[in-house]
């Protein structure tokens, strides 16, 4: 079986980083190229054609709604997932209006990324993004908690580091100092046997936070 050749475009790249290591071990996969923003992509594009994007919505110069507008027209061939942080369902109407094929969130797990590529790649639409009950969310947030010996503050501050924040930035959100924020995540990467930002990233990914 041909490989599917795939371009991330994100202008986070710890993110992309974490993208990278879900999917380099499978063997039905070929990563091809990076993007940090919808210019770079489609610049990209004039010299290599992927199988498939993983596009995000909101990157600088060209937003991805845009860029998967300006694909669908030129290369139609080429298949587009937006991974995305935003739920919204007029976001969503716009993606399926510029013709992308699948939408998912960014706090999906490998399998759902995995299932939607192979939808996808059979010319299935896919927009599987669910918005969970504070009911659930609680839940699902105190198994977690007791799964990882982890605390609350700590699950918070997980949380702000898959929204990319930094550590100063964090600090300044929780009103605590920054070796306070710096010790938590080394408990953090600690309690979860973790040893590179990436790493982290990737766990995030994978456990839905």
């Amino acid at each position: 079986m041909n490989k599917i050749k795939i371009i991330i475009a994100d202008d986070h790249t710890l993110f992309i980083n974490g993208l990278q290591l879900l999917l380099k071990d499978e063997s039905w996969i070929e990563m091809i190229d990076i993007a940090n923003d919808g210019k770079e992509l489609l610049n990209i594009l004039t010299k290599t054609k992927p199988d498939l994007i993983l596009l995000d919505i909101n990157m600088p110069a060209l937003n991805g709604l845009d860029a998967a507008r300006f694909i669908k027209q030129s290369y139609s061939s080429i298949k587009i997932i937006i991974l995305s942080t935003y739920s919204d369902e007029h976001l969503v109407n716009k993606a399926k209006q510029a013709g992308v094929n699948g939408y998912l969130l960014k706090n999906s797990s490998k399998d759902e990324l995995l299932q939607t590529i192979r939808l996808v790649m059979k010319n299935i639409a896919s927009f599987p993004y669910l918005k969970l009950t504070e009911e659930n969310l609680f839940d699902r947030e105190d198994n977690f908690l007791k799964q990882f010996n982890l605390t609350k503050r700590e699950i918070e501050i997980l949380q702000l580091l898959k929204n990319n924040f930094t550590n100063q930035q964090i600090a300044n959100k929780l009103f605590l100092s920054i070796y306070t924020i710096e010790t938590h995540r080394k408990n953090i990467m600690q309690k979860l046997n973790l040893n590179s930002p990436a790493a982290l990233i990737k766990f995030i990914i994978e456990y839905n936070l």
